[in-house]
């Protein structure tokens, strides 16, 4: 029995999803400590105090199911957004979010719109339920939103937009974005993909696509713990759309999908402004501190909005492997991403960077 034929079309053909090389596998592979990672853009800051306390207390109630609705959670994004509870869906991480919009509403007819170099959980939920993905080119390292309402056709269901986009960093404005969603049809979701959306926010004409959730009822919009909140291990994310949709999502999504421990821990995150400005701070000059280096050893690198950056070296493939022997784990992105001349680089500590970039100058 070939049980690879027995599964639907679209997973026969999908290949896993591989995320950054752990440390342990490093260590295992090469037999080396003091390993630094910089590939999975994680907050390189320790947990906060705040949120330390917050699953320390929650650890007595793990015999029992979490709050299925993630009501306090939800009632603290809302305060925090102004917006009803009942445009909330908790998720596993935002990963997860994605994946529910795209089974709840996408069947094997449709088409799917996301760009070149986009991340690539869209390709994988699209393929995995069996709809056509429409890719367009990049523009720039980044959407071309021109290009996106170009490829809508009539059986076009659902947009990916990331911003900032992983791995590239790129961003769009506020008035591009605002009159890309003027000019899609009502009848097309369009998921707003914010998962860096702290370390952005303070751009000038950066948008805030919450403030036009009542003005178009067919935008979802996506964010997550992981990063600014340094709630990765913990996967907590969320969205936030109309009712309607949220409720639909709530139908589809598993019982219980985020633990207690992780609706305490982002509740607790979400109350932590200082440790929101220490992490955004860090990132800023790291990232300084890293474009500075690319400038000086004349590597050409895609300025960024995230907290990571693309930087271009020349074979992207080797000079992974020459850092993992110098204990560096980055980012590689060829493969789906179609980057094979950039590594992506996750901005960590100020040392980290600087272990990072003297592995570069040394590389010749």
């Amino acid at each position: 029995m070939n049980y690879t034929k027995l599964a639907t079309l679209g997973v026969q053909g999908l290949q896993a999803y591989q995320p950054g090389k752990p440390i342990e596998e490093l260590e295992r592979e090469l037999g080396i400590t003091n390993i630094i990672k910089l590939a999975s853009n994680e907050n390189p800051l320790p947990t906060s105090s705040l949120v330390q306390e917050a699953i320390q207390a929650s650890l007595k109630n793990i015999a029992r199911y979490p709050d299925g609705n993630g009501f306090i959670l939800k009632q603290a994004l809302a305060a925090k957004y102004g917006v009803d509870n009942n445009m909330i869906t908790l998720g596993n991480g935002s990963n997860d979010l994605l994946e529910l919009i795209t089974r709840a509403y996408v069947t094997p007819a449709d088409s799917v719109i996301f760009s070149q170099h986009a991340f690539a959980v869209y390709p994988i939920v699209t393929q995995a339920v069996g709809a056509k993905a429409i890719v367009t080119p990049a523009k720039n390292w980044g959407h071309d939103l021109s290009a996106m309402q170009a490829a809508i056709t009539e059986n076009t269901k659902l947009i990916f937009i990331a911003n900032p986009n992983n791995p590239t960093g790129t961003w769009i404005n506020q008035t591009e974005l605002k009159n890309f969603l003027d000019a899609v049809p009502a009848r097309i979701l369009i998921v707003i993909d914010e998962a860096y959306f702290e370390y952005a926010v303070a751009t000038p004409d950066y948008p805030d696509s919450l403030k036009w959730l009542t003005n178009y009822p067919n935008l979802i919009v996506t964010r997550t713990f992981s990063k600014a909140y340094g709630l990765a291990g913990l996967r907590v994310g969320y969205s936030i759309s109309n009712p309607e949709i949220a409720d639909i999502l709530n139908r589809v999504r598993q019982p219980f999908n985020v633990n207690s421990i992780a609706l305490a821990a982002a509740t607790a995150a979400l109350n932590d402004t200082n440790y929101l400005k220490k992490s955004v701070a860090l990132n800023q000059a790291g990232m300084q501190q890293l474009t500075q280096a690319f400038e000086q050893m004349e590597l050409s690198y895609i300025p960024s909005l995230g907290n990571f950056i693309a930087v271009e070296v020349g074979n992207g493939a080797s000079t992974y492997e020459y850092l993992l022997h110098q204990g560096i784990i980055v980012r590689p992105i060829g493969g789906i991403y179609e980057m094979p001349q950039y590594l992506r680089v996750s901005i960590g500590l100020a040392s980290e960077n600087e272990a990072f970039i003297r592995a570069m100058h040394n590389r010749n």
